[in-house]
């Protein structure tokens, strides 16, 4: 009796292994896909060249071993360059379910914060921590964003003596500014601390606003009729993945540029001094995978910056008939042929 019971149960077993094996897989495969965790990217624009910068995410992750679609999942969300879009986008991805949201400058960052509470945010090129009210530190931010700040006191004023260096003849500046990506009152704090800084050293400054692309051609046309002789500008995201449009129209107009990140440099503007974009991104790879990791987000500091870079365009200053003091160029990180 045994025996036949041995025998009968045998092929049952067998039977019930080979259905396992076959399941195994989907089962898998469903059971993985559901542990991913999933990081969610929200920029105002990820055309060229902010996408070189954006892409550093994506490399510094898989230098921590990360590979999409295997150990971790994307959300990203572009709006494009339109300013307006950000909130619905931020909406979007707190309710994707993400576990941490990656925020690609001051815009960004005010659209997730307003739509989360909650989920950890890594914010990217933001703008001050603590005076916006988000942060109670840069050591300790206690709240649900850490990141990395570009916001120095002393960086707008170091600008403008780059600009007095390369253009001693300047007086008159007009900062470009886009309003719409700083919270609150920060852009009328930005642009009277530019202003008092320009006084100091013998500049006189106007502020031209851009809330939409077209804006841009209207600010330069502006600025010439305002008879200014140089412009300098305040980099938000928005800002920046519109410098290909802003250097041309302003070199229509002779008109040279003094920008912060120092991929601007490339792109037909004059002088660049500020952080590198790109590796702010794929630093901020680190950030997130040490939130994903557990650590609460509001135990993790608030970075700058470990070095500002000097980008002098070499290419732009023949173009507009300037000679760029060789006490500069021997001062620059980057010098653009």
């Amino acid at each position: 009796m045994s025996a036949f019971r041995s025998a009968l149960i045998r092929p049952l077993v067998a039977v019930s292994l080979l259905i396992a094996v076959l399941l195994a897989p989907d089962a898998l495969v469903a059971q993985s896909t559901a542990r991913l965790p999933r990081v969610g990217v929200l920029v105002i624009s990820n055309a060229a060249p902010n996408d070189t910068a954006t892409a550093g995410l994506s490399q510094g992750l898989r230098e921590l071993g990360y590979v999409d679609g295997r150990n971790v999942a994307f959300e990203w969300r572009d709006a494009g360059g339109r300013p307006e879009r950000l909130a619905p986008l931020a909406v979007e991805l707190s309710q994707a379910k993400v576990d941490v949201i990656v925020a690609g400058g001051p815009g960004p960052l005010a659209a997730v914060r307003a739509a989360t509470s909650t989920i950890p945010i890594v914010a990217i090129a933001s703008s001050d921590p603590v005076g916006g009210g988000w942060a109670r530190s840069l050591a300790r931010p206690g709240g649900n964003v850490t990141g990395f700040t570009v916001t120095f006191p002393e960086l707008g004023s170091k600008r403008l003596e780059l600009l007095k260096q390369a253009l001693p003849g300047v007086v008159r500046v007009g900062i470009v500014l886009a309003p719409g990506e700083l919270p609150g009152g920060e852009s009328a704090q930005v642009a009277r601390r530019l202003t008092a800084d320009a006084r100091s050293l013998g500049l006189q400054t106007q502020v031209f606003e851009v809330r939409a692309a077209a804006d841009f051609e209207r600010a330069v046309r502006d600025a010439r009729d305002a008879r200014v002789q140089a412009l300098f500008t305040v980099e938000t995201t928005f800002v920046v993945v519109n410098r290909d449009r802003l250097a041309a129209l302003a070199a229509q107009h002779g008109l040279p540029v003094i920008g912060e990140f120092t991929a601007f440099g490339v792109e037909g503007v004059l002088v660049a001094y500020g952080a590198n974009l790109n590796e702010l991104w794929r630093r901020s790879a680190t950030t997130v995978d040490r939130i994903l990791k557990g650590t609460p987000v509001g135990d993790v500091p608030i970075e700058q910056p470990t070095k500002l870079e000097l980008t002098v365009n070499l290419k732009a200053a023949r173009a507009l008939g300037i000679a760029i003091p060789q006490s500069l160029l021997l001062r620059a990180d980057r010098v653009v042929e």
